[in-house]
């Protein structure tokens, strides 16, 4: 008993001494919580960012803030005087068939519209050629209304070009019977060339129809004379070219998620796209399969006379040249470099991302918070975008071609002597996954065979997914291009974004980087890429803070103008406050255009407006960030932010702890 006795005072005293420790150690850690800095393995949201890192705080403004120097630049592709409105008594209907893909179609319906005010013509509803009922798409569209608005397209530009959605039914009849002259014009097919060569036929015929291969059908610099139509392009371009409500709204629902953080967001579209990646000669980016894939397409790319190069070119050559993409891992180290902190969201821009998920893991690694529209909708949702479809037959295997008899017996010919050995082992069966994604029949063939119903259905939807990204990427508060203005003269998603986001809001923060000349920096660096000099980081900051502002216009001017003038509508489709036209000083180039400057004066009508945006935002003159900013406090961002308390995100779960569904493909 006594023994009994003793052991229950011992444990009675460490239960009391229990007690006591964890006292002690509850007081220490509400008395020290404001000096201590908790571990976290892996940085999130938190509400706490704007307090914390204020609108503002000087480095918020460095990374967010718009740039002081393009406030001024206003929208307004308005017609300037003597504009006027077409009739019915015009030369006849031009009907045409659009080939490619989302920036090709974009680009191509405006040159389109514009050709039809130049040529005094009916323009019928272009047919889109990806998004045709023959692709498998919903019966619920046809062709142009499975991406944009018919009803806003034809309201918004009654006073620039009649617009109908089909020709008359007698016409109709005799386009059945090929009657009708069709023309398929270059993408840099000049005024003249319409004037003199097709208007002639329209009069007499009084129908003509266009193919459109090359993402556009007229030359993207015209004339001065000309500027009414440059901004006839600007109003088909951001006014007329309306996506259907389906596709608004959920791109809207994908913006407000975004936000919903309490963090602002940067959009980046890497441009690892197949086709384009061929005509450059890429394929050292990649590895195994990528690699054969992109040769193969070159190599069709030289036997359609598109490329006039060799098959394997000097890769160090165009790398220096700026005449390849930045991988999504040198984008995440410029993003550094500029000082945005681990957390910060980034929306991954794109339908096609060529290399899938493999290509992205160093990029989220350092920016775990890499966001796209899979991550943020659910497949429902997106089902709703796409519309009902019919049900495809089932095709789950990919045999390969099967093999003729006389194959067959020569192959047993020179087989060899006598015994034969075992046959090998049956090839395992080839998933839909697989034949949908890359390696269907690379190990096969050597030839890519026609695309199925589900690539032709796929292609389409690719179509919705840009088209949601194209959105979020307008609505972004920073926008990264990985492979903009790359050469090839076709137009590409990064330029067209950029070039809407200069229209609507030039001032708001889009980065515009020099490849070769960021290129030249990596190449210094090549051997501690994560661990640079902080001269290094210096240039960096220099560079893409000057991309903002007045320098990267005027490089954009010369580089990405010439090819499409959706990229950069200057002068033609903006105006300046009237207190800025009279300080600035424009620049132009040895032939007299303007580089830069040269717009006209906001009319008297929307100086109210101006006046307006004024007085809301007297913060907005403190946030601008001026692209020359010197950079004497050069506290690194990243680490400012890793030691502040997280906080809270308002859902449940961090974007970097959800699961992720891998690409096939890896």
């Amino acid at each position: 008993m006594l023994i009994k006795s003793k052991l229950k005072w011992v444990m009675l005293s460490g239960a009391v001494l229990i007690a006591f420790s964890l006292l002690v150690h509850l007081l220490i850690a509400k008395y020290s919580s404001e000096d201590f800095v908790p571990y976290r393995s892996s940085v999130g949201y938190g509400d706490v960012f704007i307090p914390k890192i204020g609108k503002q705080d000087v480095r918020y403004r460095r990374l967010w803030g718009s740039v002081k120097s393009l406030k001024d630049l206003q929208p307004y592709a308005n017609p300037r005087s003597g504009y006027p409105i077409p009739t019915e008594q015009n030369n006849g209907f031009i009907y045409a068939k659009i080939f490619g893909g989302f920036e090709k179609i974009r680009s191509s319906i405006c040159d389109l519209v514009t050709i039809s005010r130049l040529l005094n013509a009916t323009l019928v509803i272009p047919e889109i050629q990806e998004s045709t009922r023959s692709k498998g798409i919903s019966s619920k569209f046809k062709s142009f209304s499975y991406l944009y608005n018919e009803e806003q397209f034809i309201a918004a530009l009654r006073d620039d070009v009649i617009i109908v959605r089909s020709l008359p039914k007698s016409l109709k009849e005799a386009r059945k019977r090929k009657k009708f002259p069709i023309f398929t014009p270059k993408h840099s097919a000049s005024p003249n060339f319409y004037i003199r060569e097709v208007l002639p036929t329209l009069e007499k015929t009084k129908v003509i129809g266009l193919v459109i291969t090359d993402g556009g059908c007229l030359q993207s610099i015209l004339p001065r004379s000309m500027a009414e139509y440059q901004r006839l392009r600007c109003r088909v371009a951001f006014h007329a070219l309306d996506f259907r409500p389906e596709i608004r709204e959920l791109g809207q629902r994908i913006v407000e998620r975004l936000r919903s953080w309490g963090q602002p967001f940067l959009a980046f579209h890497p441009g690892l796209v197949r086709d384009t990646l061929a005509y450059h000669g890429c394929a050292e980016l990649f590895q195994d399969v990528h690699t054969e894939l992109i040769q193969y397409r070159r190599a069709q790319m030289i036997k359609q006379g598109i490329i006039h190069e060799e098959l394997t070119i000097d890769s160090h050559v165009q790398r220096r040249n700026g005449s390849y993409p930045f991988m999504p891992e040198e984008v995440g180290l410029l993003l550094r470099a500029m000082g945005y902190p681990p957390d910060t969201i980034i929306y991954l821009a794109g339908a096609e991302t060529f290399g899938g998920q493999r290509v992205l893991i160093p990029l989220r690694a350092m920016y775990p918070n890499l966001e796209d529209r899979t991550t943020l909708c659910s497949k429902k949702e997106l089902s709703n975008v796409i519309g009902p479809e019919s049900s495809l037959p089932s095709d789950l295997l990919w045999s390969s071609p099967a093999k003729s008899e006389e194959q067959l017996i020569e192959e047993w010919k020179k087989a060899g002597p006598r015994p034969r050995p075992l046959p090998p082992p049956p090839a395992r069966p080839i998933y839909r996954h697989e034949k949908e994604g890359w390696y269907g029949w690379v190990a096969e063939t050597d030839r890519e065979p026609e695309p199925s119903l589900i690539d032709l259905r796929m292609q389409a939807h690719r179509l919705l997914w840009d088209a949601l990204d194209y959105l979020v990427s307008l609505e972004a508060d920073a926008f990264f291009p990985g492979f903009n203005n790359d050469g090839s003269e076709w137009p590409d998603f990064s330029s067209l974004v950029m070039g809407h986001r200069l229209y609507r809001m030039a001032s708001d923060r889009t980065y515009r980087p020099d490849r070769k000349t960021l290129f030249k920096l990596f190449d210094d660096i090549r051997e501690h890429l994560y661990h640079p000099k902080r001269n290094w980081t210096a240039s960096v900051r220099d560079h893409l803070n000057r991309s903002l502002g007045e320098d990267g216009l005027t490089t954009e001017s010369r580089t990405s103008k010439p090819t499409s003038f959706l990229a950069h509508p200057l002068p033609e489709c903006s105006c300046r406050t009237p207190q800025s036209a009279n300080t600035l000083n424009p620049v132009k180039d040895g032939h007299g255009e303007f580089l830069y400057g040269g717009e006209d004066e906001c009319p008297e009508w929307m100086q109210p407006a101006l006046e307006v945006v004024t007085l809301k935002g007297t913060g907005v003159e403190e946030e601008g960030v001026d692209e020359s900013e010197s950079m004497e406090d050069d506290t690194d961002l990243g680490e400012q932010l890793e030691s502040d308390d997280g906080g809270g995100r308002t859902e449940s779960t961090r974007p970097s702890e959800q699961d992720e569904e891998m690409d096939p493909d890896d």
